[in-house]
């Protein structure tokens, strides 16, 4: 099913807005940078808040509309267990309950599970820690693996995911 908005569930009306660096799209993952404007999410797999960029309603604008640079950008903080239809990185196979952690360019993407091992001192016994810093559970599937780039084009197909923030 598609949705008009990024909201899909709000618990906490938690909502701001700054200037956009670059272009960002409604659904993308942002973060705000230390001149105070506000760029895609920039680090893959990274701890991230998840502030969510909105789509533009005051200037009738929808999921489709972007921000340019420079642009006032409407933004959301989900808390634990809000619905949001976020962007989805292409290429993806996505199965309902897979976490989704950012991809490192605003979007959205599948965890694969990394792990940090170190020696114990006391027992000397291998032990694991996962670093993976995830941002939300995937409410519905979503296969885009057989779609790439689009042949000559350097535009990467895009789509939009429901997800429960965690």
């Amino acid at each position: 099913m598609a949705y008009n908005t990024v909201i899909l569930k709000n618990y906490v009306n938690n909502f701001g807005e700054g200037v956009a660096n670059a272009a960002i799209k409604p659904g993308m993952l942002i973060e705000v940078m230390s001149t105070g404007n506000y760029r895609a999410h920039a680090g893959s797999a990274q701890t991230c808040l998840p502030i969510v960029a909105l789509e533009n309603k005051l200037e009738g604008k929808g999921l489709a509309d972007a921000y340019a640079a420079a642009d006032k950008v409407q933004y959301w903080i989900p808390q634990r267990g809000d619905e949001a239809y976020l962007q989805l990185a292409d290429e993806q196979n996505i199965a309902i309950g897979d976490f989704l952690v950012s991809n490192g360019a605003g979007y959205v993407t599948k965890l694969v599970r990394t792990v940090d091992s170190w020696e114990s001192a006391d027992s000397q016994a291998a032990k694991s820690l996962y670093t993976d810093k995830i941002i939300g559970q995937a409410l519905e599937a979503l296969d885009l693996s057989s779609l790439s780039a689009a042949g000559s084009s350097d535009t990467p197909v895009r789509a939009f995911i429901r997800v429960r923030i965690m």
